[in-house]
């Protein structure tokens, strides 16, 4: 199963020195936002990723480019300009980098990678969320369902959309109110049934008008996946600081991988 990473839209506001920057980009402990996300999925076996870039590709292109550089020791001859590799460092991963726009909405990133997903299931996660979120158990709750797509969710931490769920807590749409205890709200991890891509695609005319969920749930029943434990999008400075403390102290609740 491939996963789907979505890294476009606006630059970053993470970055004070230099907001010219992806968001997921944006270093927490010395790595970029995504290469955790990435960790994460890859620690449940999920190596095969497809990122959707939008603001500064590029910078995402050269990361993974010099991805086996940037992880080892080297010696530089500038002479002859060899390149001898010390203490090897990479990841069993398969990168696909799209781009996919600026201005694109999910659901046109999502059409623009059809192809490559393929025609089985696959996930689709955000570039500035991290979470602790059991990605196996997600996916075998959604093929127990035999569901379209199986929402992760998650409760409110900051300006997040309430969602509306069902007797049967399925998503049926967002609400207005204040935040309460019971609250549930995109977690930002998914998993899509390859047939999703086809209801997407008869509606890429409304897609600044339906959102992703919105759009399925108009088709099939979405079912969802709670999660109780940690989940944040990182928006502010704050957010980013909060996680690198997080990080230095040896308490990131997301690093679910051993060294």
């Amino acid at each position: 199963m491939k996963v789907i990473i979505l890294a476009g839209g606006l630059p970053s506001t993470l970055i004070e020195e230099d907001e010219k920057m992806p968001k997921p980009m944006a270093e927490i402990g010395s790595r970029p936002m995504l290469w955790h996300i990435m960790k994460q999925y890859a620690h449940y076996g999920y190596n095969d990723f497809i990122i959707c870039t939008g603001y500064k590709g590029e910078v995402i292109k050269d990361y993974f480019m010099n991805f086996y550089i940037y992880q080892s020791d080297i010696t530089v001859d500038l002479q002859t300009n060899e390149v001898e590799i010390h203490r090897k460092q990479t990841e069993d991963w398969k990168v696909s980098i799209v781009d996919t726009g600026l201005q694109s909405s999910v659901m046109e990133r999502l059409i623009m990678v059809r192809e490559l997903a393929g025609d089985e299931p696959v996930l689709v996660a955000y570039g500035d969320c991290l979470s602790d979120i059991n990605i196996q158990e997600m996916v075998e709750s959604h093929r127990r369902q035999q569901s379209l797509a199986t929402m992760a969710i998650a409760h409110p931490t900051g300006r997040n959309e309430i969602l509306a769920l069902n007797e049967q807590g399925c998503y049926i749409g967002t609400k207005q109110g204040k935040k309460q205890k019971h609250s549930w709200v995109n977690a930002c991890s998914m998993v899509l049934e390859a047939r999703a891509f086809d209801y997407l695609k008869e509606n890429q005319e409304n897609h600044f008008a339906l959102s992703l969920m919105d759009c399925l749930a108009a088709h099939e029943p979405v079912q969802t996946y709670r999660h109780e434990g940690f989940w944040s999008p990182v928006e502010t400075i704050r957010d980013k600081t909060w996680m690198e403390n997080l990080w230095a102290q040896h308490k990131a609740p997301w690093k679910v991988w051993e060294d």
